[in-house]
């Protein structure tokens, strides 16, 4: 009993976190994980690894059942904690912590989302080999991961042979107040309305933290993890304010680091290219669009956005809004936001590609699926 306790204060003492965001939980993802920042606290990769499950955002209904399977997959003494807004993140990490061990957690059974077990069955590969075929999910809830996403693939040995989107974790719920547009495009859309005064600063302040964001996530999924701590950094940093002239030379030596790194290059290049006249095919803008290329090139983009927003940190000139308005994804088009067309050109990027680049070529897209939240329309569900 003596060791038992020991063993529990121990390990709540600095426990390992697994942060998962819902859709509309931006700004809670950034609060924990600026606080977890602070603490020093080490992020789980996977359920089994974590000590501690932080649920950003608020749920509904519909995300009871996986979030109840997810929290039974964290092996005890568990606790789980849900922050709805930022303001509240450290108080509840707190909170949990304390009770971590000391209060065990009920997770009720939850059955499956359709009922039907995972298979594998045999069918003809590319080179009509017989191969099994075995269909695999991933999210909705996933270390940096896009909220809300659950990607549906069908493997065959370790080749992606179909994938499916699907965001009805995110379309139509009802979690951004009302009036209120999706975190990183808020200053944008407000600019744009003339509801409230906006600076051109303030736009590009919300755009620069989104890009190094966007990097921090990819280099995570990539293994970088000395970078991907580098970007969060700086992003907390430009979130909280800082004056340009004091973070300008750290986002630059961030920037170039990142660009001039063999390591990067050799995860990144090659892997999902998609060529300019393809993505404006699909409708595809902002840094994808520009991009022209594979992950490595979208990604250089980000840098290169970062520097040039980091100079406007304190602009106080009102933003040119005459040809609509654009966030850090693209043009917000409230009838199809920016990233319902990188949503319609991800299956095709997946189809035929290693396994282990999946993950790689949706964080290289990075779609906020909290734009189709305010979106009047309901995305498709693509697949290829």
């Amino acid at each position: 009993m003596g060791v038992r306790s020991a063993l529990l204060r121990y390990a709540a003492r600095r426990p390992t976190v697994l942060a998962v965001a819902l859709p509309g939980g931006t700004a809670s993802r950034l609060a924990v994980e600026a606080e977890l920042c602070r603490r020093g606290l080490p992020a789980a990769d996977t359920p089994a690894d974590a000590d501690l499950l932080v649920v950003c955002g608020v749920p509904t209904h519909r995300d009871l059942p996986w979030l109840d399977r997810l929290g039974a997959a964290v092996p005890s003494p568990a606790s789980r904690v849900v922050v709805p807004a930022a303001g509240r993140a450290a108080d509840l990490l707190d909170t949990a912590t304390s009770l971590l061990g000391t209060a065990p957690l009920a997770y009720r059974p939850a059955p499956s989302d359709d009922g039907e077990p995972e298979t594998a069955r045999r069918g003809d590969d590319r080179d009509g080999l017989r191969l099994d075929r075995l269909r695999l999910t991933l999210g909705p809830a996933l270390p940096d991961w896009p909220a809300g996403l659950v990607l549906r693939l069908t493997l065959q040995g370790d080749l992606v042979q179909t994938a499916e989107t699907d965001t009805r974790c995110a379309v139509g719920r009802v979690v951004l107040p009302a009036g209120r547009a999706p975190f990183w495009d808020e200053p944008a859309l407000n600019a744009a309305s003339g509801g409230s005064f906006v600076t051109r600063g303030q736009v590009a302040r919300r755009c620069c933290a989104a890009h190094l964001d966007s990097a921090a996530r990819l280099l995570a999924v990539t293994g970088c993890d000395t970078l991907a701590a580098r970007c969060r950094r700086s992003r907390d940093t430009v979130l909280a304010g800082a004056p340009s002239a004091r973070i300008v030379g750290e986002l630059r030596a961030t920037t170039r680091r990142v660009a001039r790194s063999r390591t990067v290059r050799r995860a990144l290049a090659g892997v999902g290219p998609l060529p300019r006249r393809r993505a404006r095919a699909a409708g595809v803008t902002g840094p994808a669009l520009v991009a022209d290329g594979d992950s490595h090139d979208r990604l250089l983009v980000w840098m290169a956005e970062v520097e040039r927003f980091g100079a406007d940190l304190d602009d106080p000139r009102a933003p040119e809004t005459g040809g609509g308005a654009s966030g850090p994804r693209g043009v917000l088009d409230p009838a199809r936001p920016p990233s319902a067309a990188l949503l319609g050109v991800l299956p095709g990027l997946l189809a035929g590609v290693d396994f282990a680049a999946a993950r790689i070529i949706v964080a290289s897209l990075d779609p906020d699926l909290d734009e189709l939240t305010s979106s009047p329309d309901r995305p498709e569900t693509p697949h290829g």
